[in-house]
């Protein structure tokens, strides 16, 4: 089994002037290896939460533009053969794609190193993301504001391995009457990300045209890339987005919210989609 996501340790609390040791819960580092089979090359290493390591994988090459579906993934699984201090950490996943998909890799080489903190530093432009022709969002789809005020509640109450450790971003997928459909934890919000839109594509559900997508922190670059490459038109989070994040949303139909917090949030692009 891979690492678990919490790992123990001895912290020494300090209150009114008088020490005591007590036991406590950290959130799980570790390095995870994204490995293509054949030709066998190693396309990322992140630093994430383990844990549905295939769907962050997946999720990855697909946002990516690796990958266009679920049917270009012939296998899935761990390399075996690698012992970190003679102990198997399950920290690389080796991707055979179908035969003859023979995707261009070459835009992957600033992903050999990905912390979990940020994401990739000097992404790709937002030209790059017109050149993969992904097609706008579809309108119509509307959502009302006091559906709108009961996400972040529902995600905070969902993430059980921040009860414990206080230290771990999520992302949660809800339908349009508020529900919440699934969750993934992750020490970085795009790994988070990646592992909610990996299990959309292994399970056969891309596009997500008719869900919410809803982010711990902020909105970045990366989360919209993610989000426009799954369809997803409506993205929300409990902090500000940044300015190329906004400029994405606007140009791909998503309605962006920012600051959702108690009965109030702002809307960066999409008012139209708020009913």
């Amino acid at each position: 089994m891979p690492t678990r996501s919490k790992t123990k340790a001895t912290v020494w609390l300090i209150e009114n002037g008088k020490v005591r040791s007590r036991s406590d819960e950290l959130a799980t580092e570790e390095p995870l290896e994204i490995r293509l089979a054949f030709p066998r090359q190693t396309v990322a290493v992140t630093m994430r939460t383990p844990g549905a390591d295939f769907e962050l994988a997946a999720g990855f090459l697909y946002s990516e533009g690796v990958i266009s579906c679920r049917e270009d993934i012939q296998r899935i699984s761990y390399c075996l053969d690698n012992l970190v201090d003679g102990e198997q950490r399950y920290n690389i996943v080796n991707i055979t794609l179908r035969e003859g998909l023979n995707p261009d890799l070459q835009p992957l080489q600033r992903h050999f190193y990905t912390t979990s903190a940020c994401g990739v530093c000097g992404k790709a432009s937002l030209e790059a993301l017109r050149l993969r022709n992904y097609p706008p969002i579809p309108a119509g789809l509307t959502v009302t504001p006091d559906i709108i005020y009961t996400l972040p509640n529902k995600l905070r109450a969902a993430q059980s391995v921040f009860d414990a450790t206080g230290g771990l971003h999520a992302a949660a997928l809800f339908d349009t009457q508020g529900q919440l459909l699934t969750i993934h934890e992750d020490v970085g919000r795009h790994n988070a990300l990646d592992k909610l839109i990996g299990s959309a594509l292994l399970n056969g559900q891309l596009p997500l045209n008719d869900r919410i997508v809803m982010v711990s922190g902020r909105s970045s670059f990366e989360i919209l890339q993610k989000s426009t490459a799954a369809g997803v038109p409506i993205v929300c989070s409990v902090s500000a987005p940044s300015s190329l994040a906004v400029s994405i949303a606007k140009e791909f139909g998503i309605a962006l919210i920012g600051f959702l917090r108690g009965e109030k949030f702002n809307v960066y692009t999409g008012l139209e989609r708020i009913g």
